[in-house]
């Protein structure tokens, strides 16, 4: 059952992760599944943010499905 809520988390992450930064791929939104701070580190890249600014915005949407 864990899993299940777990995947649901996820499909609702890369959803709100989708909506927000509209310009990732798929590769690149695995990349939060995977890890963290390299999926930070594309939302800099392409969106000219600082690190700090990433990973906030990044953190909000966690929290949004949590």
């Amino acid at each position: 059952m864990n899993q299940d809520i777990a995947e649901g988390k996820w499909k609702q992450l890369k959803g709100q992760i989708k909506e927000k930064w509209a310009d990732l791929t798929d590769d690149d939104i695995d990349y939060a599944q995977a890890n963290n701070e390299r999926f930070i580190g594309v939302i800099q890249e392409r969106y000219g943010l600082a690190k700090d600014e990433a990973k906030k915005q990044f953190e909000e949407l966690k929290k949004k499905v949590s």
